[in-house]
């Protein structure tokens, strides 16, 4: 699944495609991919500019107007791709907005697990999804973030993986960033120093940084609004090498589950408690 900074590549790309352009038609191929009546959803984004294209957490929103938001949960398989003419739908296209330019923006998910919706204002402060996010870790200072967990007794990556704990982080930059600060996965911030938990949020805005600098991660199916690959995963220094060995003492990376996610790290460099 796209995380915060693939969503974030995804969204500069099309704000510079798309924002103070027009919306003409939609054509709907798959109304699954809708969260609600299709027909409501073609009427309110026909005809309407884009005014701005920005992220939230792991949704990309696009701001038609000053009360209406065309949102995309991209969840395992989504992308938004821009085109500059139109363009015949593919085996996974499941929408294409026409753009008054002769262009359009194509939804392409292969699994069908992706989300899109047309919200007015009350609305999206009303899905319960929305309203329970947590702050954005680019946006908060990391002493803030840590002392929003500071003191519990769950176990930091799954605080970490919790969106209403922390916005827009999934299974990749939780463990890059635990890694990086020396926190074994199953730590509990209750076991932690004020100074760990704080390294740890620093460490997670440079890596988030970092992997947005490097266009994000591309393993299975991420490319960016022009269909281009990330190239971050070749800075991975832990996730997804279990047995390989730990460049800073040598041992061999361990692996577990942890809140039902796989979870990688080195025994040695990674610790339980201060």
């Amino acid at each position: 699944m796209p995380e915060l900074p693939e969503v974030e590549v995804i969204s500069r790309g099309l704000a510079k495609f798309l924002e103070n352009k027009t919306i003409e038609s939609v054509k709907i191929y798959n109304h699954g991919s809708i969260k609600m009546p299709w027909h409501v959803f073609a009427s309110r984004v026909a005809g309407k500019p884009i005014k701005r294209v920005r992220r939230r957490a792991k949704l990309l929103i696009m701001d038609l107007g000053d009360d209406l938001h065309l949102i995309f949960h991209l969840k395992m398989t989504g992308r938004v791709i821009t085109h500059e003419t139109m363009v015949d739908p593919q085996k996974h296209t499941r929408l294409i907005f026409g753009l008054t330019d002769g262009g359009c923006i194509e939804f392409h998910d292969t699994r069908k697990f992706g989300e899109v919706r047309v919200l007015m204002d009350e609305e999206l402060e009303d899905w319960d999804f929305y309203r329970n996010l947590g702050p954005e870790p680019l946006e908060t200072d990391p002493e803030e973030l840590a002392a929003i967990v500071a003191g519990k007794k769950a176990r930091i990556k799954s605080l970490l993986l919790n969106q209403s704990v922390v916005a827009g982080i999934g299974n990749i930059y939780a463990d890059e960033s635990l890694f990086r600060s020396g926190i074994h996965p199953t730590a509990k911030p209750c076991d932690l120093s004020k100074e760990s938990l704080v390294k740890l949020f620093v460490e997670l805005q440079k890596v988030l940084k970092q992997s947005i600098r490097e266009n994000g991660s591309s393993i299975r199916d991420y490319v960016d609004s022009g269909g281009d690959a990330g190239s971050f995963q070749n800075s991975f220094q832990v996730y997804g090498k279990k047995g390989e060995l730990c460049p800073c003492c040598g041992e061999h990376f361990d692996c577990s589950t942890v809140a039902g996610r796989t979870s990688t790290y080195c025994n040695k460099c990674q610790k339980l408690h201060d």
